[in-house]
């Protein structure tokens, strides 16, 4: 189903891209907020490229690492002054308002600089979650700084934490990762559109909420998957093209083995078979196929995988992965 603008005109493509948060930091080296905003600037400038395509766009990140800056920049905070910690869902706001500031900043002017007339804005996104979702009671997901096993057991008794060993390197804090239901603010998202921004929204799989019995909203300790979120966001918007951008160019079988095979197309029944292979990590391309499959399930016509950098070529079908219905 085709969005319509305010004129009652069919819109042209609309395609929605989620772009990681660790793509926004090159290696150990690279971390500062200034260099953040340089990787920025190399991603839009492929994005751009999509706008002056004909697409409209609409972008979500991650922001995992960032995160992970913010709750230790509190955590010294506290230490140091006494100030008070910073809330997980308010550390997901903060990183909405950054990343998002950087890439419509950049974003507005590459548009200047290759003439394009179009603006773009961040929406700060609120995504529902149920309360009864079964991964508030086994959290699993690790947010923030490595500590000892004294250090953090200290700081789970006082402020509730679950806790988990993280693969010999320490031990770290773990929350929620539940199945995100509702966009919020998505009749703002759907308007902006319409009305010819590129929008940037759902950082970070967006600001966990749930519902109290008088239908009041609040702030949750959890982080959502951002493809599952930007799925969710894509089906809502009755999007032409779901975009994964990832680390690699498309999307492998038997990956990182000498008979590994890169894939250039697969349907919905061809998925669901790599997958019960166990082709895909968890963690890692296992959850952006299958939120592929969810957005071709819930109607979408076509999902790609492939790097930022090989967005061009993969729109042109020279590389990536396309997911198809069958």
């Amino acid at each position: 189903m085709k969005m319509e603008n305010g004129n009652g005109d069919a819109m042209k493509k609309l395609a929605v891209i989620a772009i990681g948060g660790n793509s926004l930091i090159r290696d150990e080296a690279h971390k500062t907020v200034a260099d953040q905003y340089n990787a920025v600037v190399e991603t839009v400038l492929h994005i751009a490229s999509m706008v002056d395509q004909g697409y409209d766009v609409v972008i979500t990140h991650g922001n995992g690492p960032q995160v992970g800056f913010v709750l230790l920049r509190s955590e010294i905070a506290e230490k140091a002054a006494g100030l008070h910690p910073v809330p997980l869902d308010s550390c997901g706001a903060d990183t909405q308002g950054a990343i998002g500031y950087q890439i419509q900043q950049a974003l507005c002017n590459e548009f200047l600089r290759r003439g394009i007339q179009k603006r773009a804005v961040t929406v700060v996104t609120q995504v529902l979650v149920d309360c009864n979702d079964p991964a508030f009671r086994n959290p699993s997901k690790p947010v923030g700084s490595f500590y000892t096993k004294d250090e953090i057991q200290e700081k789970a008794a006082r402020e509730g934490w679950d806790i988990v060993e993280d693969a010999g390197r320490g031990w770290r804090r773990v929350v929620a990762s539940p199945m995100p239901k509702e966009v919020i603010e998505i009749d703002a998202i759907r308007k902006l559109v319409q009305s010819g921004f590129v929008v940037i929204a759902a950082g970070g799989g967006g600001i966990p909420v749930v519902r109290d019995d008088n239908g009041n909203l609040r702030g949750a300790a959890a982080v959502i998957d951002k493809d599952y979120a930007t799925s969710l966001l894509a089906t809502d918007l009755h999007a032409d093209l779901f975009i994964i951008s990832t680390a690699v160019e498309k999307v492998y079988i038997n990956y990182n083995r000498p008979d590994q095979i890169g894939l250039d197309f697969m349907t919905v029944s061809q998925t669901r078979k790599y997958i019960s292979e166990g082709q895909f990590a968890k963690g890692s391309m296992l959850p952006k196929v299958q939120a592929a499959l969810a957005f071709l399930e819930q109607g979408g016509t076509e999902t790609l995988i492939t790097s930022p950098e090989s967005l061009e070529r993969a729109l042109a079908g020279e590389t990536g992965t396309r997911i198809t219905r069958d």
